[in-house]
């Protein structure tokens, strides 16, 4: 039996979650104590919050490591709740609680997709009261990429309140994808839910902590039109409490990000979810102010209510993992409005490739968003199975993934839309069946699979005919490399098509249903001969004396299949027991790392002892590893060190046990938002490129450029270039794919100029039409136009900055290009096109 939340000392998080909204908006505490260390964004870049706290003369570090000089006030506790974080303070002078809590509520999908999040200060002084204050500050490192990106600061009203807005200079909205950034458009704000005793100002930190050190009031200081995001000041709080006494007294800041877009979506932009009715910046803190006081207390029933349950279905160790997990997975993903408003949600695959909406991190989150109810689970597969049945997809299985975060316009991975090459369809088909089954159960009805149907049943037929015994091919432990005949690939094709069966049952489709559920029945059968290996079953059909966990078996007993015997789980289970090491159960016989995710499933396989057993390690692992990241889901079973991933969407996958218990399941989704069949667009028709200028793809076109470092104003239209080479575009090396090389470039910096006639008018919709490999930076007329990391493998359309189309003339401009490249492939080439509407 599990020990109880007050026997057990408490959960040690490898990196505490404050400020998670989306993954741009992730800010983590990676130390045992919240003064240890500078708060990070999620892929370690600093992302700095601190907070200080005045008692009388005296001033006290809550947040942050600097400055050291100011010392900090003894930690005695934090703890994880699925929406708030709270930490707490003691010393002989006062307690302290600071609390986060992003209100993650998916009874509210408005409010679900809020990008805020409350910071609430409860202070109690102890003995005779005394004159307090409190102080906080956020970074404009928030809102950029890199440091040396210039931000501006505006200081605004709102109600009456003294509004801080931080953003980026030239707002590249949606320019960038990939893996390791953060967002550089859209504003940051701050302020205060109190309106009496608090200031609010932009100031260089060091003046702003030591006026506060020093009792003194924020000076007053004039705002530069702008300055590199690491030099700029920051948006600073300040709240006089005034006498405080034993009885506790608290404040509340708003810490809200508005990105205007969030994510492309086959070309289109998408707004965040929260302003599909139009709302603004000012409207989303104005509500979030005045419903403060409600969602605060709904935060803390909802944190009740989940970790109750939780405790019930798997103790208390398996009730904090899936607190920690619950935040993390929402993170991960960002909810967005579609053309109709309707609501499409899009996970990132963090620190794994970067990918949008990628199928197989779809399918181990699910859990936790199938209890989170049937809005957010349409919104979840909707533009999988929109894509999927689109003319653009033109394959007999699923997809992997619809893009790079945040661009989702089309697969990349693998052989992308083109060949099969390294990609993953039985894994993805069996996921989406599997996963719209799942929906279909908890709704109780297949309406949502009706508007696939095609689509579905042409994947039902792929597995038939390939899932039994699958090819060399790559399945979501695709980091383990290509395995041919791989047994667990095999449990999910069969259930990928009992789940096809059940559908047709839920329609009406009685033989339909029956020939496929008749069909799995053969195939467990052959399964069982083909995978036995005496006391356990294989890993790959072909390999005698190997094994694997078995965790897509789950769904035969949460889906109510029942195809597999008892006695699979059984032998499984007992084998599995006898492998695990120090901080778990290995994934398979190759290696000693493991995924988190994949062991709570594969836990709930046999009995409650055996569960207890599997998921005791893994609360080990988070108490000892090294590594100070967000929930890590590969890692080594023996030495708990990371391997790989961390902050992604499949931890959500813990939330599996509770699917288990189908009254709970059906709590869960009841009190989640729904969303009615008609609310989503079509799916989106991409715009048609028309060419303005060409590039070099078909006719060079010719270049000035140059590999040594020229002088600073090499991209404004007066420079003299005349000592450059000339060349005919595009430049790189062979062998980049996409390329179409006239003229060699192989050292680590290339410059370009040219000049380029637009016609009269200069088109509204002109973009760029660009190949980079890699880093690229592109102005017209001096004006910085784009500005894109990593590498495109073919040529794509980019937007073009506001500022730099307002640059632009009829006839004669100027065009001017920097590219660095760090490994691999190398190109770049560039033309213009115009954008018109899909037909």
């Amino acid at each position: 039996m599990s020990p109880s939340s007050s026997s057990l000392p408490p959960l040690r998080p490898p990196s505490v979650p404050l400020v998670v909204s989306d993954p741009y908006f992730s800010v983590w505490s990676p130390a045992d104590r919240l003064t240890d260390a500078e708060t990070v964004h999620w892929t370690g870049s600093p992302y700095p919050l601190h907070s200080m706290i005045r008692i009388g003369a005296e001033t006290y570090r809550l947040m942050g490591s600097e400055p050291s000089a100011i010392p900090a006030m003894p930690q005695t506790s934090v703890a994880v709740h699925p929406t708030r974080t709270i930490y707490t303070f003691e010393n002989a002078a006062a307690t302290v609680a600071l609390t986060f809590t992003t209100a993650a509520l998916p009874s509210d999908l408005m409010v679900f997709s809020r990008p805020v999040t409350y910071l609430t200060w409860t202070v109690a002084v102890k003995g005779a009261a005394q004159l307090a204050a409190l102080y906080f500050d956020a970074s404009p490192l928030l809102t950029v990429n890199t440091p040396e990106q210039e931000v501006t600061l505006a200081r605004e009203e709102l109600d009456g309140r003294p509004l801080l807005k931080v953003g980026s200079v030239q707002q590249p909205v949606l320019q960038k994808k990939g893996d390791n950034l953060r967002i550089d458009w859209g504003y940051m704000y701050a302020v205060a839910a109190e309106t009496e005793g608090v200031t609010a100002a932009f100031l260089p930190r060091d003046v702003a902590v030591n006026a506060f050190a020093a009792g003194r009031e924020l000076p007053v200081a004039k705002l530069p039109a702008s300055a590199p995001a690491g030099e700029s000041a920051s948006p600073v709080l300040r709240f006089d409490l005034g006498r405080v006494s034993g009885k506790a007294v608290s404040r509340t800041a708003l810490l809200a990000y508005d990105d205007l877009y969030s994510i492309e979506y086959f070309k289109e932009r998408l707004r965040p979810y929260w302003r599909r009715n139009g709302d603004d910046a000012h409207a989303l803190l104005r509500k979030s102010l005045k419903e403060a006081t409600s969602l605060l207390k709904q935060c803390a029933a909802f944190d009740d209510g989940l970790m109750k349950d939780l405790r019930n279905a798997g103790g208390e160790k398996y009730a904090r993992i899936a607190s920690l997990a619950y935040r993390q997975t929402t993170a991960a993903s960002k909810l967005t409005a579609d053309a109709k408003g309707g609501p499409l949600l899009f996970h990132k695959e963090n620190f794994s490739n970067g990918c949008i909406a990628t199928v197989d991190l779809l399918y181990p989150m699910a859990p936790q968003i199938l209890l989170s109810g049937s809005g957010l689970t349409r919104a979840l597969l909707t533009p999988v199975l929109d894509y999927s049945s689109s003319p653009r997809w033109k394959f007999d299985f699923a997809p992997h993934d619809l893009g790079t975060y945040p661009k989702a316009n089309g697969q990349v991975y693998g052989g992308g839309e083109r060949t099969e090459e390294n990609q993953m369809p039985v894994e993805e088909t069996g996921n989406i069946l599997i996963v719209t089954a799942a929906l279909a159960h908890s709704e109780g009805n297949a309406d949502y699979a009706a508007k696939y149907w095609p689509t579905l049943k042409k994947w039902a037929e792929y597995l038939k005919e390939k899932g039994l015994d699958p090819e060399n091919q790559l399945s979501t432990d695709d980091f383990a490399g290509h395995l041919a005949h791989n047994v667990n690939l095999s449990v999910k094709a069969i259930l990928g098509m009992r789940a096809y069966a059940q559908l047709c049952a839920m329609r009406g489709m009685t033989d339909e249903a029956k020939t496929y559920t008749d069909l799995t029945r053969e195939y467990v059968k052959r399964w069982m001969e083909m995978a036995d290996n005496g006391d356990h079953y294989r890993l790959a059909f072909d390999r005698p004396d190997t094994w694997s966990q078995k965790y897509n078996l789950v769904w035969d007993r949460i889906l109510g299949y029942n195809l597999y015997p008892a006695s699979v789980r059984e032998k499984e289970m007992a084998f599995y027991r006898k492998q695990q090491n120090r901080y778990g159960l290995p994934l398979d016989v190759r290696q000693p790392y493991t995924k988190l995710d994949w062991t709570l499933w594969t836990a709930t396989l046999g009995t409650r002892d055996d569960f207890d057993a599997l998921v005791a390690p893994v609360y080990d692992f988070l108490n000892d590893t090294s590594n100070r990241v967000p929930l890590s889901d590969w890692y080594q079973t023996k030495t708990a060190k990371q391997v790989g991933f961390q902050a992604r969407s499949v931890v959500g996958g813990v939330f599996l046990p509770l699917l288990y218990n189908p009254a709970v399941w059906k709590l869960w989704v009841k009190a989640g938002a729904t969303v009615p069949d008609d609310a989503w667009a079509p799916f989106p028709k991409p715009p048609v490129t028309v060419g303005v200028l060409p590039s070099s793809q078909e006719t060079g076109q010719t270049w000035r450029y140059t590999t040594e470092k020229p002088s600073g104003d090499w991209f404004t239209p007066g420079f003299e270039d005349s000592g450059w080479k000339e060349g005919l575009g595009g430049f790189g090396v062979e062998g980049t794919p996409g390329s179409v090389v006239r003229t060699t470039w192989d050292t680590d910096d290339l410059w370009l100029r040219r000049e380029i006639t637009l016609p009269d008018p200069v088109p509204d919709n002109l973009a760029l039409w660009l190949h980079h490999d890699e880093d690229v930076e592109v102005y017209l007329n001096g004006v910085l136009a784009a500005q894109l990391p990593g590498f495109v493998s073919e040529y794509e359309t980019f937007p073009i900055t506001e500022t730099a189309r307002k640059a632009l003339r009829p006839g004669q401009n100027s065009v001017a290009l920097h590219v660095h490249q760090t490994g691999g492939g190398q190109y770049v080439d560039l033309g213009f096109v115009r954008l018109v509407p899909g037909k």
